[in-house]
This record gives structure tokens, sequence and C-alpha cells, in this order.
């Protein structure tokens, strides 16, 4: 679903330390790494997936440390070559995911659900319209988050219920270790995910909640 960015990109925010779009002041630099963004519209298209995150591995392209402004040190990044569609019948076209990596950047941050994606100027798109997108699955990977943290505590209900307190007697790598031969699915779970399960686990099932 296309939702609204910082504005930064493009240059729209009235705020933006980048009037010009920092897109527009990045070409220059990409263009002498060897790689030419002129194709794409100067803005990303903010593409969200709720309850969702990308693992993102194998860029296509990659900037360690670009020095693309005096206004802050330089950044490191990464794109991928996808291709997207805008409606049904409408023909595909070459883009790339753009993401300044957030260990360089210093504001502007993005959610893990949405990516940025650079393409050639589409007409008609309007905020909430969804967007198709063709990639490689062994660089981009959709991790449904929400869904298996729904399953996973599912899955732990009877086992907590009947172990009470005992049951988190495991640290988080031992109950890894467990959850691998149990109930696998969990292995593509962070630790900040899996740890906020847990504690969700604790909460709704042992017994001072439900005497409580």
């Amino acid at each position: 679903m296309l939702v609204s960015g910082h504005g930064v990109a493009s240059g729209s925010a009235s705020d933006s330390p980048y009037p010009a779009g920092t897109i527009a002041m990045q070409i220059p630099a990409f263009q002498a790494q060897g790689l030419d963004l002129s194709p794409f519209f100067p803005g990303t298209l903010n593409i969200d997936f709720p309850g969702c995150r990308w693992e993102l591995q194998q860029p296509d392209y990659s900037f360690p440390l670009l020095h693309w402004t005096d206004l802050h040190p330089p950044e490191t990044f990464s794109f991928w070559r996808i291709s997207l569609r805008h409606g049904a019948g409408e023909r595909a076209v070459a883009g790339l995911i753009y993401y300044p990596h957030p260990e360089t950047k210093e504001r502007h941050f993005q959610s893990p659900s949405r990516l940025e994606v650079l393409a050639p100027f589409l007409p008609g798109l309007t905020l909430g319209d969804g967007l198709e997108l063709e990639v490689n699955p062994e660089q981009l990977h959709l991790v449904p988050v929400s869904r298996l943290r729904a399953r996973l505590l599912e899955f732990l209900k009877f086992r907590v219920l009947a172990a009470q307190e005992t049951f988190f007697e495991m640290d988080l790598a031992a109950c890894r270790t467990w959850l691998s031969g149990q109930w696998p699915e969990a292995s593509v779970l962070s630790d900040a995910e899996l740890q906020s399960t847990l504690e969700q686990a604790r909460e709704l099932y042992t017994e001072s909640r439900l005497l409580g």
C-alpha cells in the first residue's frame, strides 16, 4: 500500500533541510560511482506492508559511506533491482529499492514494514493504492511478523499453562533451540520479536495473570 513519507527524498517537506530533495542531490554522487538514477522520478514511493518486515540481502549495488552533503557525515546505501506494477493490466516498469542504511543515518528513519522505491513517474498514483512488486526471493524476503507472532502465541498457550513460570526459566538462546525442533517457523523472528512474544505469553497464560 502506498503511504506518505517524510517528504525529504523529493524535497516536498516544508521543513526539509534539502529543498531540492535528497534524491536529486545524490544523483551525481551515485552517477560517479556507476549507478545512473536519471530514469527514475527524483523521489521515493513509500510502500508499506502492515504487520510485516523485509529481510534484505545481497544488494545489486552498495555504496559504503558515500559523501553527498556537507550537512551530515557520509551514509551507506544499498539498492535492489525490482519490477513494479500499478493496477491490473498495467505494464510493469523497472525500479530500485532505495535503502539508506539506518546505522549511518541521523534522522528520517523508516518503519521495518516499509520499502522506499525509486521508479519512473507513474501517473494516477494516490495514497492507499496497491502496487505489485516482483523481487528476487534470494535477495528479498517478506516476513509476516504479526501472523507468526499470533501463531506462536497459540502454539505456546497450553505449554505455558501446563508449565507456568518454569517454562520461562529458559533463556532466549535455549528457547530458540527448543523452538527449532518444536516450531521452526519461529526461526525468522528477531530476538526482539521473539522476546516480546514470550513476554506476551507470560502475561496471558501464567496463573498470576489468570487469577488477577
